[in-house]
């Protein structure tokens, strides 16, 4: 019975990794290959280029993004936890400030790192 069960998954694995690897190959195969200048450059709205278009962006950037995102999603997981909050009792509590506290370690070592500084 159980032996069934991974080998339909197994097969799902398998199956789907083809789907996507022939989805990838048929494309790549299958688009039109006739580049020149005017195709191969950047398109601004419509507008002509000012400058280069590789611009290094600062990595204070990418950080205050991944650090809203992280926090962001933490922030979540806490709703499900305030709606059940009267049913878990003691031990839903005590899970949810460990939580809050590891967020809270994690905040701390963000600014002491001075990653929310902008430099």
């Amino acid at each position: 019975m159980l032996l069934s069960a991974y080998w339909t998954l197994g097969v799902f694995l398998v199956l789907s990794g083809a789907f996507a690897s022939a989805a990838l190959v048929m494309s790549w195969l299958l688009q039109p290959k006739s580049p020149n200048d005017i195709k191969n450059s950047t398109y601004e709205c419509g507008m002509n280029l000012l400058g280069s278009s590789d611009v290094q962006f600062d990595i204070k950037y990418y950080m205050y993004g991944l650090m809203f995102i992280i926090f962001d999603v933490e922030a979540v997981f806490l709703f499900p936890w305030a709606v059940k909050y009267k049913s878990l009792g003691l031990y839903g509590f005590i899970e949810a400030v460990i939580f809050i506290l590891i967020l809270i370690l994690g905040l701390i070592y963000v600014c002491k790192k001075d990653a929310l500084t902008w430099k």
